[in-house]
């Protein structure tokens, strides 16, 4: 199988790492068959499109990942999402999520299903395109691969603990929508009751793999017309 490549969680700032341990969605590789692609706090309030049982959700995701190299366990975890179009078929599948509420939503992911690519642990977070899922949640080979820095040797074969989808690319952000401007908005839209009051984002800042209500998509895909506020 191949070295993993890609690393979803950020490992520091505003949109950390999943937990402290193995982290929610941490690097990802390439698909190997080649192919067609700890909790943040949170208040009881229900934030973006459900919580916690991945069930129920909207059709609409985030998900994180380093584009930038970073070494783990002696292996470059780095996947931006030029990445992953220079993949075959500019689809990759999404593995080494260790967080298990992020795990329950990439369970709860449906074909054709859209999420932002979301660029994390780097000078500028920020969304950087589209990505749809081509392939449902299957067990993630890199639990059972000892010098993968996803390994997880409590995980058994006939019994995994964690799983990955596949994505493929979609398109790129018409313009780069930077985490300073998504935090300008959530911050108005607690006052005003605006669509990003709730995002995960914000309010389950660990999360690698996040669920958006389709206003939230929607008013985040409207900022592309926009000039930065």
């Amino acid at each position: 199988m191949p070295k993993p490549r890609k690393r979803l969680a950020g490992a520091a700032g505003p949109a950390g790492p999943d937990n402290k341990g193995p982290a929610g969605k941490r690097t990802k590789t390439k698909n190997p068959a080649g192919a067609s692609a700890t909790m943040g706090n949170s208040s009881p309030e229900k934030t973006s499109a459900s919580i916690d049982s991945g069930k129920n959700l909207s059709n609409y995701w985030l998900m994180k990942s380093e584009p930038e190299s970073r070494l783990e366990k002696g292996v470059d975890v780095k996947f931006s999402i030029e990445d992953l179009k220079a993949q075959p078929k500019q689809t990759a599948c999404w593995d080494g999520v260790r967080n298990y509420q992020a795990r329950n939503f990439l369970r709860a992911m449906k074909l054709e299903q859209e999420a932002f690519f979301y660029h994390s642990n780097c000078k500028e977070p920020g969304i950087a395109g589209l990505v749809k899922i081509v392939k449902e949640a299957y067990p993630d080979h890199t639990q059972f691969e000892k010098n993968n820095p996803h390994y997880d040797p409590s995980s058994k074969e006939d019994n995994p603990k964690w799983s990955m989808v596949d994505v493929q690319f979609v398109r790129m952000m018409k313009r780069y929508i930077t985490l300073a401007e998504l935090k300008t908005h959530h911050q108005a839209h607690k006052t005003t009751g605006g669509p990003l009051k709730n995002m995960a984002l914000f309010t389950r800042q660990r999360l690698s793999v996040q669920p958006l209500t389709p206003e939230e998509f929607n008013f985040i895909l409207s900022l592309e017309e926009k000039e930065p506020s």
